[in-house]
């Protein structure tokens, strides 16, 4: 147990490291960081669906378009680029004539763009830092309250070792994280919706949880020791990346 718990926290660590290192640098390294994971977990997901080796080669061809598209020296994070993530929904369910697949496209796409577009603003460094950071914190919250105090389950159907003590030690955790970027910057009214997008995130592990269920499997991949694939470490990522973002369009944010 106590050997688990190193190698996660190292795996962690390193993945951490990875994100801040391509956040700090911006430009073609972060948009490669993420069309490089966008793949990856779309995989995890045609694998978790049971889809066989040629749905993945659909899947990850449609999704290389408008991820392509992302890259500083193309088109980068528009409304084009959305349109050209719907298309690629679409031409997967039709070759394959499964919507859980086209799901997948949206699932793994939508947050990628959400993340580029952030990157690529004015003071995107801090934008995106905020939205990967109050993941990260959440989930730290959430797991020494849930180990600490213990107590009554969240979802003990899905996730039975999620407990209503964690969820609020993580939204604790991301509500101290957002006083810290707030004073660093952050506007008021993104530090302010930061507690609630602490609570999409644990939404976010959830439903991943509710799908490893229906599959049967433990974990989404084997890619990460001690995490299990990279669907495991981002499943919070991907429901707070796409709303940071909408929220930063709708205020305005250093427009």
């Amino acid at each position: 147990m106590a050997a688990d718990l190193k190698t996660r926290a190292i795996v962690g660590a390193l993945l951490i490291a990875l994100a801040l290192v391509a956040l700090w640098a911006g430009g073609m390294a972060f948009w490669l960081l993420a069309i490089v994971a966008g793949l990856l977990m779309s995989a995890e997901w045609v694998d978790m669906h049971k889809g066989d080796a040629r749905a993945k080669r659909v899947v990850q061809f449609a999704l290389s378009v408008p991820l392509a598209i992302l890259a500083p020296i193309a088109a980068g994070p528009s409304f084009f680029a959305l349109g050209l993530l719907a298309g690629a929904a679409f031409f997967v369910a039709a070759a394959t004539r499964r919507s859980d697949l086209a799901r997948g496209v949206v699932y793994v796409g939508l947050p990628v763009l959400a993340l580029v577009f952030l990157r690529e603003r004015p003071d995107g460094l801090l934008l995106c830092f905020w939205a990967l950071a109050l993941v990260w914190a959440c989930d730290i919250g959430a797991y020494f309250a849930g180990r600490t105090l213990g107590g009554p389950k969240l979802a003990p159907r899905i996730s039975p070792n999620k407990t209503w003590a964690g969820l609020i030690g993580g939204v604790i955790a991301a509500t101290i994280f957002a006083g810290a970027m707030h004073a660093q910057g952050l506007p008021f009214a993104l530090a302010l919706a930061t507690p609630l997008l602490a609570v999409l995130s644990a939404g976010g592990d959830l439903y991943e949880s509710w799908l490893k269920r229906q599959a049967g499997i433990k974990d989404s991949g084997t890619l990460l020791p001690g995490h299990g694939g990279l669907l495991d470490r981002l499943d919070g990522v991907v429901p707070v990346a796409p709303v940071a973002a909408l929220l930063v369009i709708l205020t305005g944010v250093f427009a």
